[in-house]
């Protein structure tokens, strides 16, 4: 059963020669024309050129790496290439003569990332054909996410791809048109959904994974053949080592693969069981896993730059053997990267256009199922006392970075000029999805989230609309409890840079009094000294918001005989006043009690109490956990 449009299909074989570090392949790309006018080019992804030289735009963007990949540059000639040498069409037109390369994004001719190819005859309408092509790659040595280091190869970014024939109304093109991005340094990549045939030639004592599926291997004169097969994918990646350990388990039916390094193994458990807790989860809050394999592969140390990264199927994490098991970076890369199955693999939004409904909506999802699996305030790091929860790991990294104003979370990655891209994309998004997630219950939350991705698994939706399936379930829920719409919020969290911060600002409890003044007529004047106390007290709070952003806020209010009420506050004015009258006096203020709103940048200043009590100084202390934290995240950076 076809699950997605199946617009472009790859049958490759190659050859990996570990001599000289290069692939050489043969490839026909079966390429459906999706609109209903002809079309006379394709363009073309190839990556590989991103590390040719210091002049492309990936290098220009990111700079030379020190340490490990710098040497790999500086010493090793570790920079690499990739061409196309021949190309005909399914009538055995030669296209090799048409190439050129282009820059659509930033002028750089010396940037070869994006091949156009003029066609002879331009593929009709509606119309599905081939194209027949050989071509060869120098593998680059420790780049970001791909490339070989010793006798270590992970292979993804790695064969000349196709760029996606947007039709008018799709995402936000007017008209039709190619979408095809140089290789920027940050975002990956946008791609069509199709099969994918793949035979991988290898020395015979070397292991294979890759995305999908082995269906045959043959070996002869010294060599082995691996054919995989994986369907209605955005891409396909693949690794392989002599030094390759395989660990098998099954979840529901699907195959779980490790690939490993000997001295790793002791980190299997831990591997396998998170990638059965976010196989669960997923299936449980999002939706259905549809293929039959998942496959994690587990660097070498000298493997360091291919850990973390996210393909169909087949994803990469990290183990650090003189990490304690209290630092969980194991499992949260095996979380993260799984979840980019759904969103990014299967719901095939544009990384590199709009990166936080990729990377955002799986920060979010590996906040929920790394707290739910190893606890709220243990799940990133459990060691020597510390204690700090994924979900507050994120608040970190994001409200301690140098400007969490820096850009609007809509920025296209490559546009993020001056930082900001990790901590906008990933951790604001986060935050401000589970900000929604407790303004309209936890319950419409997985709502929209499962119609998200029901109706827009194996297609390519954006940013508006998500926006408009929030809209509908909100509405459909709430009412118009919260307007009339939710774009108030969206323009703030997601379109705007406004910091969130609300604060109690005072207390004050005072004694009923009689009575004072010209009470009874003009004659008398009763002074304060005849007035009579009474035993009710007028009780007052004052409320600030202290940042731009306007979000409603429950606020908890405690009464020194132990009852509470529970205010709603709109959040739009800078100060807010309640007022109580009653026996008995204000013990204690807290502003979203339940932790809701998780933009707000200052839990410290969200309550207070008129007797010193120790949950202040376990917030201090608190405060200081996450300072320690900080520290240990240094170590683990290059993830």
């Amino acid at each position: 059963m076809n699950l997605s449009p199946k617009i472009a299909s790859y049958d490759i074989s190659l050859i990996l020669d570990v001599e000289n570090k290069k692939v050489n392949a043969t490839q026909i790309l079966k390429w459906k024309n999706p609109s209903d006018k002809p079309v006379g080019e394709l363009q073309f992804h190839l990556y590989y050129n991103a590390f040719k030289n210091t002049e492309s735009t990936f290098m220009k963007n990111r700079g030379i790496f020190e340490g490990l990949l710098g040497d790999a540059l500086k010493k090793d000639c570790g920079w690499s290439w990739s061409k196309i040498t021949f190309m005909e069409d399914a009538e055995g037109n030669d296209l090799t003569d048409s190439f050129e390369f282009i820059q659509p994004d930033i002028p750089n001719d010396q940037d070869e990332t994006v091949l156009r190819v003029v066609l002879k005859n331009p593929v009709p309408p509606g119309e599905t054909t081939h194209f027949r092509m050989k071509w060869e790659s120098k593998i680059p040595k420790t780049m970001p996410r791909t490339g070989y280091n010793k006798d270590y190869y992970f292979m993804v970014q790695w064969f000349p791809k196709v760029g996606v024939y947007e039709l008018a109304g799709t995402r936000y093109a007017t008209e039709d048109q190619w979408n095809c991005h140089q290789y920027h340094s940050t975002g990956e990549y946008y791609s069509d959904f199709g099969d994918y045939d793949v035979r991988i030639n290898v020395p015979k004592n070397y292991v294979v994974g890759a995305s999908g599926v082995l269906v045959d291997k043959k070996t002869e004169a010294g060599r082995s053949t691996w054919n995989f097969k994986v369907e209605d994918v955005i891409d396909f990646a693949w690794t392989t080592s002599p030094h390759y350990m395989v660990i098998e388990d099954k979840w529901k039916g699907v195959d779980i693969r490790l690939y490993t390094y000997p001295n790793h193994e002791h980190f299997a458990p831990r591997f396998i069981e998170s990638m059965k807790h976010v196989l669960t989860f997923m299936d449980e809050h999002v939706g259905e896993y549809p293929y039959p394999s998942i496959s994690i592969v587990d660097p070498p140390l000298h493997g360091l730059f291919t850990g973390g990264m996210e393909y169909p199927t087949l994803i990469s994490s990290l183990s650090f053997s003189f990490f304690p098991e209290g630092i969980r970076t194991a499992e949260i890369l095996v979380v993260h990267e799984f979840i980019h199955q759904y969103f990014m693999q299967m719901v095939a939004t544009h990384e590199v256009e709009e990166p936080w409904m990729d990377e955002g909506f799986t920060t979010y999802y590996e906040s929920r199922i790394m707290d739910k699996y190893y606890g709220e305030f243990s799940s990133t790091i459990d060691w020597l006392g510390i204690r700090v929860g994924n979900r507050e790991f994120n608040r970190v990294e994001y409200l301690q970075s140098p400007n969490p104003k820096v850009a609007a979370g809509n920025t296209k990655s490559w546009e993020y000029k001056h930082g900001g891209y990790g901590t906008i994309a990933y951790n604001k998004t986060a935050m401000w999805l589970k900000t929604l997630e407790g303004i309209i219950g936890v319950e419409v939350m997985d709502e929209i989230m499962q119609t998200y991705f029901e109706r827009w698994k194996f297609k390519h939706p954006c940013g508006q609309d998500f926006i408009s399936i929030v809209n509908e379930v909100v509405l459909l829920r709430h009412g118009d409890k919260f307007g009339a719409n939710m774009n108030w919020f969206f323009d703030q969290v997601l379109y705007g840079t406004e910091a969130c911060d609300y604060a109690v600002d005072r207390i004050i409890n005072k004694k009923g009094l009689s009575p004072v003044g010209f009470v009874d007529g003009e004659e008398d004047c009763l002074s304060y000294e005849e007035a009579e106390e009474s035993d009710a007290y007028d009780s007052k709070i004052i409320l600030m918001r202290l940042g731009e952003m306007k979000l409603p806020v429950e606020v908890q209010v405690n009464f020194e005989d132990g009852s509470s009420k529970m205010e709603f506050w709109d959040g739009q004015a800078r100060s807010k006043e309640f007022n109580f009258q009653g026996n008995h006096k204000v013990l204690s203020v807290v502003i979203d009690p339940a932790r809701k709103i998780d933009l707000d940048s200052n839990y410290i200043n969200n309550s207070m109490t008129l007797s010193p009590n120790k949950t202040g100084i376990k917030k201090y202390f608190y405060n200081f956990l996450l300072g320690a934290q900080e520290i240990i995240q240094s170590l683990t950076a290059v993830i």
